[in-house]
């Protein structure tokens, strides 16, 4: 499938009955691709979890990659896994999950890490943080410049970090096959309303002519 639009990761939700009644309307409202992401939670709760959320994926028609953990989306068969520089190598990762799967990296602010990342087997690159991020405040930032010269490694490109649906236009432009949020959306007043704000953030911007 082509990796283009809205990229929901979950936020830190200890109640798994909770985070199902989040999440589902948002799968409904157009989202591309879900990451689980629980930092707080321990093993066995992460595998409840996951479980749960990858059978809401199933009914919505949304894969499901869990971050940062290959095993236990390995396990699950979930449809993929992002992994960051502190995770296991990108090229094991691949292994266990085998041709088909999504595989994300964490590139921040690094076009040589990405170069890597793509010789390594990722399905897509992740830069970032563009904005001030209230889930991780003290991250690299990454410019935007970054989503078009790694236009030259032929994966999409995530953007992350602070993005909202008032300053995600120019990212995209830049380059941004997907934009990747947390708050963005769950802390969002409507946060179905908010999924449809980042998409026509797609809809309406002009990607600049020298992108492929």
């Amino acid at each position: 499938m082509p990796l283009r639009g809205l990229y929901l990761i979950t936020p830190d939700e200890t109640d798994t009955r909770r985070l199902l009644a989040r999440t589902a309307p948002l799968l409904t409202a157009g989202v591309a691709l879900l990451q689980y992401r629980n930092k707080t939670a321990d093993a066995a709760l992460r595998r409840t979890q996951a479980t749960a959320l990858l059978a809401l994926c199933r009914q919505h028609g949304v894969p499901l990659l869990i971050n940062d953990d290959v095993a236990l989306a390995a396990a699950i068969g979930a449809d993929g896994a992002h992994v960051g520089e502190q995770d296991v190598a990108l090229t094991r990762a691949r292994q266990l999950l085998g041709p088909h799967a999504i595989l994300g990296a964490s590139c921040y602010d690094d076009l040589d890490r990405a170069a890597r990342a793509a010789a390594a087997g990722a399905s897509y690159l992740a830069f970032g943080a563009f904005h001030p991020s209230p889930t991780k405040p003290n991250t690299r930032r990454a410019r935007p410049a970054l989503l078009h010269e790694a236009a030259r490694f032929g994966l999409p490109r995530v953007a992350i970090g602070g993005i909202t649906p008032d300053n995600a236009g120019p990212i995209v432009v830049a380059g941004a096959d997907m934009i990747a949020v947390i708050s963005g959306v769950f802390d969002a007043p409507d946060p179905v309303a908010a999924v449809h704000d980042y998409l026509a953030c797609f809809a309406g911007a002009t990607r600049d002519k020298t992108q492929p």
